[in-house]
């Protein structure tokens, strides 16, 4: 028989260092001197278990030294719940006032022992969309818009969703409900501008997808607050654009208007600057208006008028949800949320 050597090269050690398996509740108890059930309850939150304050925060401590954080499925498989909250991204292009409404509700969340997770649904749409939430397994679900239909509703919460909550113009059925009322908006503007005594009056109407369903009403508003008087709503179709802008600002001699609500203060800065790179003179040969009372508007020269959005406080919004979570059976609840008023600057 023969025999064949081979000889194996010796392979230097790997510089890199194993990777380290990630820290457990028990490493944090055995830091902090304490038992688990100690470790849970604090980082938890739990109020039904009394714990001095320089226990908590030996726990913290330990638990930021060790880069521990809480296994959010194994929480919930213990809890019998996921404490997930579900927040897809809006259908329309969401803007400043947007975001720090959605900061706020964040944090109010998190300090109630959710976890918040933004899902962006680029490709997904209608029912396919709904599948995909509801595979994350939230307790909660939040959406902005009106594309929630009542038999999406009944999939999340098949799928174990307690609370559904809807933030637009109108009620879902079995979705708790907070009611923007955006015809409000285009009263009040339609109606200062009248006061200040514009009688030709446009309205613009961003074309981007998404926008319909606050732009539509806005325009309803406006002629509402008009009806009946001696003067006439002009809709402005307009894109977010620079070259949209100047092509509409071209056609303002043959439009005639004398006063503007431009949607919202975002699309107003657009056109007022085209308006003047035209030479036409605000508010003198045009008033301008907006909505939203962004900073921006007011280091605009001039300062831009505008109608400002009261939106419903994050915290509010946060205890509804833990309402709902915590009794699912109770009957929708529906909140008109929107309160608006003018602020008059120097474009109006």
């Amino acid at each position: 028989m023969r025999y064949l050597m081979v000889q194996i090269p010796n392979t230097p050690a790997s510089s890199s260092p194993a990777p380290r398996s990630a820290p457990t509740s028990a490493d944090v108890a055995r830091l902090a001197g304490v038992s688990r059930a100690t470790v849970s309850y604090v980082l938890n939150n739990t109020s039904a278990v009394r714990i001095s304050e320089p226990t908590r925060r030996r726990v913290h401590d330990a638990a930021e030294e060790l880069g521990y954080v809480p296994h959010a499925a194994a929480r919930s498989l213990r809890a019998g719940q996921s404490r997930l909250v579900l927040m897809p991204s809006p259908a329309f292009p969401a803007g400043p006032l947007y975001g720090r409404f959605v900061a706020e509700l964040q944090w109010a969340l998190g300090h109630l022992g959710y976890t918040v997770v933004q899902c962006g649904t680029v490709g997904l749409h209608g029912d396919e969309a709904v599948r995909a939430w509801a595979e994350l397994r939230p307790v909660a679900v939040l959406v902005a818009g009106a594309d929630l239909a009542p038999q999406a509703v009944t999939v999340l919460k098949r799928a174990g969703a307690r609370a559904v909550v809807t933030l637009g113009p109108e009620a879902v059925e079995g979705a708790h409900a907070l009611l923007m009322d955006h015809t409000a908006v285009g009263r009040r503007a339609g109606r200062h501008l009248y006061d200040t005594g514009r009688r030709r009056v446009g309205v613009v109407v961003p074309v981007e997808t998404g926008l319909d369903a606050f732009a539509r009403p806005r325009l309803r508003g406006v002629r509402d607050a008009l009806d009946g008087t001696d003067a006439t709503v002009t809709e402005l179709p307009l894109a977010y654009e620079e070259e949209a802008a100047a092509r509409l600002a071209a056609r303002w001699p043959e439009l005639g208007l004398d006063g503007l609500f431009a949607y919202n203060d975002e699309y107003a800065m657009l056109l007022m600057r085209a308006l003047q790179d035209r030479g036409v003179r605000v508010p003198r040969d045009t008033a301008v208006i907006g909505a939203d009372d962004l900073m921006l508007g007011r280091l605009l020269r001039p300062r831009l008028s505008t109608v400002h959005l009261e939106l419903p406080s994050g915290r509010r919004l946060a205890e509804l949800v833990d309402r709902a979570v915590r009794a699912p059976g109770t009957p929708a609840e529906r909140h008109t949320v929107l309160g608006t008023a003018v602020v008059r600057r120097e474009s109006t």
